[in-house]
């Protein structure tokens, strides 16, 4: 009797023995698979070199549109989704920033549109509307342009100057910074900094740009495993930068948004269709939350990408299984659209931008 008691205690040792055994090779694997992507980048960023441009030096070019007509919208941008849905007075506030990205750098540069939207402010309500289209360009520029981190547009104002002759009025308009001492972010105080963290943004890039895939599933699986990867989720939002791609590629701790504005930044670096979108998702503990993601175009077909949820926070010892890791990989709507339900208004009252139609 002792002797089957103790065969069976055998077998269950070595049962869980070999159970340990096999879920740590899983975490080793798991690890090792991890670290390839994330150390062949992290090998590439510390080789590459690129001419020195942080001193600003030779930056700084006016670039106003004074002169541009506008009697037309401006044709179709690639990678400039939201900028396709703007109207033409909205372009222009939109190109105007667009044109003086270097400029702005300095978080002093005065934006110059001229008399290009006299238009707008003759009408009745014109300043009001301006100022709704302004906002509309604002958040538009935003969300095309992840790569312009370091502006805090809530500290740039438009400026109208009216000059009245008889009967007769005519409007200058300006965006700057009003009374503020700059609308830089308060992370970065001089065009030194920004240049410096652009560029170690830029090595990340220009590595996946030198080992893009011939194929766009590779290419977005590959852009997306190192997200999930290498950032850690910010529980805290006490950081500096969480919202952004600064945070999510140089402190590597984010959230949502940072991760949705990488993934948009290497998606437009392979030039391939994506896009930011937000909204409100449920999350597996049941509760409904203001959430970033991107919906991102293979072939003729959209679907939805949320890297975020991708890379769940793991209590404990315990590793990332495929299962987790691609929950919300290239899903159509029937399954991403159960938990991710996309607002295109962004502020109260603003422009409602449209989302592309996810595949079945």
């Amino acid at each position: 009797m002792k002797s089957k008691i103790t065969s069976f205690i055998m077998k269950i040792l070595i049962i869980l023995v070999f159970s340990i055994l096999i879920f740590l090779g899983l975490i080793i694997y798991e690890e090792m698979t991890k670290s390839n992507l994330v150390d062949d980048v992290q090998e590439f960023i510390s080789n590459i070199t690129f001419e020195d441009s942080s001193s600003g030096e030779n930056i700084i070019q006016a670039k106003i549109l004074e002169n541009v007509q506008i009697t037309e919208n401006y044709e179709k941008q690639e990678n400039h989704y939201f900028f396709n849905q703007l109207n033409k007075d909205e372009q222009i506030i939109y190109k105007s920033m667009e044109n003086n990205n270097d400029n702005m750098k300095t978080g002093i540069y005065e934006i110059k549109l001229g008399s290009q939207l006299s238009d707008v402010l003759s009408k009745s309500d014109g300043e009001k509307l301006l100022g709704e289209y302004y906002q509309s360009a604002i958040e538009a520029y935003t969300y095309d342009h992840p790569e312009v981190f370091y502006i805090d547009f809530g500290k740039m104002y438009l400026n109208i100057e009216t000059t009245t002759r008889g009967s007769k009025k005519t409007f200058q308009v300006f965006i700057n910074k009003g009374n503020e001492n700059n609308y830089l972010k308060d992370e970065f105080s001089s065009i030194e900094e920004i240049n410096s963290a652009l560029e170690e943004i830029e090595k990340i890039k220009a590595y996946f740009i030198q080992n893009k895939k011939e194929d766009t599933y590779n290419n977005v699986k590959m852009i997306h495993d190192y997200l999930v990867e290498s950032i850690e989720y910010d529980q805290t939002i006490s950081n500096d930068n969480v919202y952004n791609i600064y945070g999510a590629f140089i402190n590597k701790k984010c959230v949502c948004e940072g991760y949705a504005k990488a993934f948009q930044y290497l998606m437009d670096a392979l030039k391939i269709p994506s896009v930011i979108v937000s909204g409100k998702a449920t999350n597996s503990d049941g509760n409904t939350e203001n959430h970033a993601w991107n919906y991102v175009q293979i072939g003729e077909n959209w679907y939805g990408v949320d890297c975020t949820w991708d890379d769940p926070i793991i209590i404990g010892p315990g590793f990332l299984s495929n299962s987790s890791k691609y929950k919300y990989f290239l899903k159509g709507r029937e399954v991403f659209n159960k938990t991710h339900i996309p607002e295109g208004q962004f502020t109260e009252g603003g422009k409602i931008f449209e989302f592309p139609n996810l595949s079945q």
